[in-house]
């Protein structure tokens, strides 16, 4: 039995078609799913069994994986054109921050290398315990290899009414063709 409650999804497309007064072609896209789900063990006394927040992990970023792909598809981007990806968590106050750690780093990861078709690098992430309308920046790295600069990049997102103090937001961001015009080079 599933314990994901999900009270509202965000998923927005971030397409960069001019940078620098030159065109970027194909244009470089970043999209970035979240979802407000709420935290079983808000309000709690310390929990030392986090499983059922490593199982909501795993529950929603199968969710958020596959509606970023859906948007993704959309602009005529497929699953294997996915780069870079990243991920973040702001518990509502009402949680602590290890609730985050929980949902993000056992299982977090699985569903969406699947969903991808790979991802030999870990998902860079984020997280904190904050109140509705708190911001939070992800890092992006790319998929198979940390040092590729041209993936290294953000994506922010901020939701008005979430986390309320109940709640996890949680992120994912998933970027095709890197930074606009990327050509930072590492030193030989």
């Amino acid at each position: 039995m599933s314990n994901l409650s999900i009270r509202s999804l965000t998923i927005s497309l971030s397409e960069v078609h001019r940078e620098a007064g030159a065109q970027v072609t194909p244009p470089t896209r970043k999209v970035v799913a979240a979802a407000a789900i709420s935290n079983p063990l808000a309000g709690q006394p310390l929990a030392w069994d986090l499983s059922v927040l490593e199982q909501l992990g795993a529950e929603v970023s199968a969710l958020l994986v596959a509606r970023a792909l859906e948007v993704l598809g959309s602009a005529g981007v497929q699953p294997a054109e996915v780069r870079g990806y990243g991920k973040g968590a702001i518990v509502g106050t009402d949680g602590e921050l290890e609730h985050s750690a929980a949902i993000l780093h056992p299982r977090f990861g699985a569903p969406v290398r699947a969903a991808i078709g790979g991802g030999t690098d870990i998902i860079p992430g984020t997280k904190k315990v904050a109140g509705p309308g708190a911001s939070i920046t992800m890092p992006i790295g790319n998929k198979d290899d940390r040092w590729v600069f041209d993936d290294m990049d953000a994506a922010e997102i901020s939701i008005p009414d979430a986390p309320r103090a109940d709640e996890i937001l949680v992120a994912l961001v998933l970027s095709a063709g890197g930074r606009p015009h990327a050509r930072v080079k590492k030193p030989s």
